[in-house]
């Protein structure tokens, strides 16, 4: 928010809480940080909250609001990488006695997700661009198992979204505390729910209050929430029903809230 073209109450409202960009979240524990997903506005909100350090990425799924995003990856992997000596006459030679080799970064997500990114980003590889070209240096990594990041263990499970789609649950191995994340979908398989059972903090979209064929409504978000009961909850990917405040309303005298940009969440 706001819509292009919309002049809603939420679209025009002053409150920054009510400037939402598209999902995605940046994990860090001890040395190593990550994001989860890859939206539009990636760049931009890393530039505003200060993210200079990425070491990984974990897809929810390959919906261009997840995604798109995606390219300015190549720029953590210039971060994470070494300079290389290059003299004068060196057809690398760009001015400066040294060029930056990237460093490859690996990217967590489905198969189907990994099949799609190869076809919606066909020039990526783990090699980077000829030449000294700039391009994303990723090795894709299937999420069926779980895997850790520095000190988090993170463990997909798959969510209806009516697209290939997954959540994570990560897990400080250090602190124990427990995290929930489920981006995008209509409906949790039960075994999911059981997983995601007394987590901490629980991350949870919600779009709006009337139902939506492929997102929860705020009344299947709360059933949810009922049956995992998180110690906390955040709701995310509102659409431009309701204001911060409305939301804030609604969820009254619960452990539940609404999300915002740049809301920081410890465990």
């Amino acid at each position: 928010m706001p819509q292009i073209g919309c002049a809603c109450p939420v679209c025009t409202s002053s409150d920054p809480r009510d400037r939402r960009r598209r999902c995605g979240a940046y994990v860090t524990a001890g040395d190593t940080a990550f994001l989860i997903d890859t939206p539009p506005e990636m760049r931009l909100a890393c530039i505003d909250f200060g993210i200079a350090k990425v070491d990984a990425v974990c897809l929810t799924h390959a919906h261009m609001d997840h995604i798109a995003g995606f390219d300015d990856v190549r720029r953590f992997n210039t971060l994470n990488g070494e300079r290389v000596p290059v003299a004068p006459g060196d057809p690398l030679y760009r001015g400066l006695p040294y060029r930056i080799v990237g460093k490859p970064m690996a990217c967590y997500a489905t198969r189907e997700t990994i099949e799609q990114m190869h076809r919606i980003f066909p020039y990526i590889s783990t090699a980077g661009g000829a030449q000294g070209l700039y391009r994303p240096q990723i090795e894709f990594v299937d999420n069926a198992a779980p895997f850790t990041l520095g000190d988090v263990r993170v463990e997909s499970f798959a969510v209806e979204h009516g697209f290939p789609c997954c959540g994570y649950l990560l897990t400080d191995r250090v602190t124990g505390g427990r995290l929930g994340y489920v981006s995008d979908c209509h409906e949790i398989p039960d075994a999911a729910v059981e997983k995601l059972k007394g987590v901490d903090v629980m991350v949870l979209n919600c779009l709006r209050e009337r139902p939506h064929p492929t997102h929860l409504s705020l009344a299947a978000a709360r059933g949810y929430l009922a049956r995992i009961a998180p110690a906390r909850a955040c709701l995310i990917h509102m659409c431009h029903d309701l204001t911060h405040a409305e939301w804030l309303e609604r969820l009254a005298g619960t452990n539940i809230e609404p999300a915002y940009d740049g809301l920081e969440l410890k465990l």
